[in-house]
């Protein structure tokens, strides 16, 4: 733990005129880079173990010769218990539900409802992550307060309830026969655990405005991974979108406004990791879409995801000792206590917003409320936190924005169209 600091001790001025934020000059044991080292350590001392038994199991072929109180256990973990499905159109998405006598002004309560729970959960969601991973808790005239430093935790706070959320939704509601091995989701779960620390650590060195386009632009490498892990082809229109997308979010980035203070100056650690963040993330979203081959609800997906994180980050966490410290924080300062819990809840039930509003509405619809939260979120974290956008960055974000309606459009439009084609035949030649 004390040889690491000496190892890296240049890395933090690898970008030219970057400095260390004097609440990261601390110690070492803040830098972004250390902390990111021992948490995956934390991971490798579960997972390690984890794989060397999955290996041990399937060379004894223990399906065939395993008996006793563990063999269940240990098939469901190990081996399964189906076969895969046939992979359906839009991959991780369930069929939607059409509506067939309900009145039309029940679709549009529904659709209300469904936009204002949405919006609801994720700008709170945001507002409340820039508030506690850039302000100050406890601050009085003569103490400065002090920071939240922990990120891991956060995750950790965000997952345990999600998982809750997800096992009391599978156990009241009739769900598919699962049927994957229990294993296969550590893989997304793990991805899905650092991109969320990165999301949280760039906080640090970057705006939060910054951060929300840098998730808009995350298709371009979503459509990367797709490429590499599941062999996927896209239309010429999708790469057109991804290109609007980039430029619109280097006009903004590039963009440098007056009085720009150090808590809003994106650094060369901020931008590494967003582009941590949406590496992971975009592993998270093409493993879970090859997850869904096997017969399962979206729920059970979030159930399974969330098994592993809880078990990842609460391990590293009390390896590193940073649990009770933690909660330590949380006893000392009950603003940030009702802070994580409630940013904990927008999380949980944001998710289950998703997966009600692609079911009753189909993608289309929750993209283009979601691409609105996204528009909302900047400038509501500008009103709140007063963020500065010059007129180059304001052309960007509208550029990013415009692309984002194209790419719904464009994809509605050839839906339909695919529809009336003869079996066999394509809309668009995909590349």
């Amino acid at each position: 733990r004390f040889c690491l600091p000496l190892v890296l001790a240049s890395l933090p001025m690898m970008a030219t005129g970057e400095e260390i934020a004097p609440a990261l000059q601390d110690s070492w044991g803040d830098f972004w880079l250390f902390r990111f080292f021992v948490n995956a350590a934390g991971y490798a001392s579960i997972v390690v173990p984890g794989f060397l038994l999955i290996q041990y199991f399937k060379r004894r072929n223990y399906l065939e010769t395993g008996r006793g109180i563990c063999f269940p256990v240990i098939k469901s973990c190990v081996f399964g218990s189906e076969v895969k499905s046939v992979h359906q159109d839009d991959g991780s998405l369930p069929p939607r539900a059409e509506p067939t006598e309900s009145s039309t002004a029940r679709q549009v309560f529904k659709l209300l409802l469904c936009a204002a729970g949405l919006q609801a959960s994720y700008l709170t969601w945001g507002v409340l992550q820039e508030r506690v991973m850039t302000r100050t808790y406890g601050a009085t005239e003569t103490d400065p307060g002090e920071k939240f430093k922990d990120s891991q935790f956060l995750v950790f706070m965000n997952r345990i309830l999600a998982f809750t959320v997800a096992g009391l939704y599978c156990t009241l509601t009739k769900q598919p026969r699962h049927g994957a091995p229990m294993y296969k989701y550590s893989f997304a779960s793990l991805s899905n655990i650092l991109s969320s620390w990165c999301q949280y650590e760039a906080l640090k060195y970057i705006s939060f405005p910054t951060q929300v386009l840098a998730k808009a632009s995350k298709v371009i490498p979503v459509m990367m991974m797709g490429k590499l892990v599941s062999r996927k082809s896209y239309e010429y229109w999708e790469y057109l979108t991804a290109a609007l997308i980039s430029v619109g979010v280097s006009m903004f980035l590039l963009s440098s406004g007056p009085n720009r203070t150090a808590s809003t100056v994106t650094t060369f650690s901020g931008i590494v990791l967003l582009a941590g963040y949406i590496i992971f993330d975009s592993f998270t979203s093409n493993w879970q879409d090859a997850l869904f081959t096997y017969k399962m609800s979206p729920v059970q997906m979030m159930f399974g995801v969330n098994v592993f994180s809880c078990l990842f980050t609460v391990g590293s966490l009390l390896e590193q000792g940073a649990l009770l410290e933690s909660l330590r924080f949380m006893a000392r300062h009950s603003e940030f206590t009702a802070h994580a819990v409630l940013l904990s809840v927008c999380s949980a039930f944001g998710q289950l917003f998703i997966f009600y509003t692609i079911n009753q509405f189909g993608a289309a619809v929750f993209t283009i409320i979601m691409t609105l939260r996204q528009a909302f979120a900047i400038l509501l974290s500008c009103l709140i936190y007063g963020h500065t956008v010059t007129v180059v960055g304001g052309l960007g974000i509208a550029v990013v924005f415009m692309a984002l309606f194209l790419r719904v459009y464009a994809r509605s439009r050839m839906k339909k169209r695919s529809k009336k084609l003869p079996p066999g035949e394509t809309p668009v030649q995909k590349v």
